[in-house]
């Protein structure tokens, strides 16, 4: 809210007399704003939740395998099998315009592998837009009920269509449709129009056993060049080891580190 009082000045007499408020013609408007929660910081600094503890960390010396891949399928794994009340293959990917201008949105992960880690989208929205004219992208996957996390970064290509096909035919017919009709990122004038289209879509394609894949519909496969495993610590000395491409630039003061097969190890602070 904004309260204003209406003053007058008398500049030659150099004194200033109150007039009444919203009634005096000539003067100026001193606003005042009253503070509510729409413009009020709102401290969060109590939040804090514990994570592991001193006897629980990850070492280089222990970890149960030296390949990357291997090492996102156990931890994978062990949230899949684990925590049901998750989606384990969400997952936040980062892209960014030719100019510098990022952005994130959480999807889900289709596929991995030694060849890259894939996920589906509509190529000609906002995302798919930028991995084409800026091919390089940043996945996050959180694991909050085991305090871990992993990072993966690396060039992106798109799948092939033959890929793209297999994977739209398999999904839920629903889902077929809503695909179809989606014109990603664009701005739409309300939910009764999205309905409305997939009703008639659906109706369209009631006897088809699926739909045929719209080329503007594909996926993108990440290569990872580098990973990072982190693991939270209630002290917040949380644990970060990184495993970087051989062919990736190393960053300025590495000095301790391994290198097995085709990525060198190494942990950075936190």
């Amino acid at each position: 809210m904004i309260r204003c009082l209406r003053r007058t000045f008398v500049v030659a007499n150099r004194f200033a007399v109150v007039g009444e408020p919203a009634v005096v013609v000539v003067g100026i408007s001193v606003c005042r704003h009253k503070r509510n929660m729409s413009n009020v910081s709102v401290d969060l600094s109590a939040l804090r939740q514990p994570y592991r503890e001193d006897d629980d960390v990850l070492l280089e010396s222990t970890l149960p395998t030296k390949d990357p891949i291997k090492l996102f399928e156990l931890w994978f794994n062990e949230i899949k099998s684990n925590d049901k009340s998750v989606e384990a293959n969400a997952v936040c990917v980062s892209t960014c315009t030719k100019d510098g201008i990022p952005s994130s949105r959480m999807v889900l992960l289709k596929q991995y592998g030694s060849d890259g880690f894939v996920f589906f989208t509509n190529l000609l929205s906002r995302k798919g837009q930028e991995l084409t004219e800026n091919p390089r992208a940043a996945l996050l996957f959180y694991w909050a009920s085991v305090n871990r996390q992993v990072r993966i970064e690396g060039p992106v290509e798109q799948v092939s269509p033959a890929e793209a096909k297999k994977y739209f035919e398999s999904r839920p017919k629903r889902s077929q449709v809503a695909a179809a009709l989606s014109q990603q990122s664009k701005p739409v004038s309300g939910r009764d129009e999205l309905i409305s289209r997939y009703n008639e879509l659906e109706k369209k394609h009631a006897d088809d056993t699926f739909l045929t894949r719209p080329d503007y519909w594909g996926g993108f496969r990440v290569i990872p060049k580098v990973f990072e495993f982190w693991q939270g610590q209630s002290s917040r000395l949380h644990d970060r080891i990184v495993f970087r491409s051989k062919n990736e630039p190393s960053p300025e003061g590495l000095e301790k580190h391994e290198v097995v097969g085709d990525w060198i190890i190494y942990r950075i602070q936190p």
